[in-house]
């Protein structure tokens, strides 16, 4: 079986509250965190069609501030897959409703590993690649790969 990026890709709409920021009013990066470990998990589980978990996060950018009351857009898709992993890449935007501005504010790459019934790395789909975009993110995203299961052998 195979699927293409868009089979999966997903996005979370998520108002940010009191709750989720500091004194400031700067909304703290471990809360954004969460929304992006929570929609790139929605991606790879669409596309493995199993349950997967978090295996690692890298190279993740806060690029500007977001502060309560700001909409955040949480957007991820598969950019790579192995046998039985996924990087998942994530972008951030967040908007003031007040005066209609969206601003990039993070990204993030989240490699995940599907699961089988017994808690084993089972096989995922291939993933098809239909333009230069995706292919030039794959190429990317393996070359990620490439390096983190380097590093993991240190």
């Amino acid at each position: 079986m195979e699927k293409t990026p868009d089979d999966s890709k997903a996005e979370v709409i998520i108002r940010m509250f009191p709750s989720d920021a500091n004194p400031a009013g700067n909304v703290f990066g471990g809360a954004i965190l969460k929304h992006i470990d929570m929609v790139a998990g929605i991606v790879a589980q669409r596309f493995s069609q199993t349950n997967a978990v978090t295996v690692s996060m890298d190279k993740i950018s806060f690029l500007k501030p977001v502060f309560v009351g700001n909409v955040l857009f949480v957007k991820a898709r598969v950019n790579y897959v192995q046998k039985s992993s996924m990087e998942i890449e994530v972008n951030v935007e967040a908007e003031d409703i007040a005066k209609g501005t969206r601003v990039h504010t993070g990204n993030a790459y989240v490699t995940f590993v599907a699961l089988d019934d017994n808690g084993k790395p089972t096989t995922v789909p291939t993933l098809r690649i239909d333009n230069p975009e995706d292919q030039k993110r794959f190429d990317e995203g393996k070359l990620r790969m490439e390096r983190r299961l380097k590093e993991r052998k240190k």
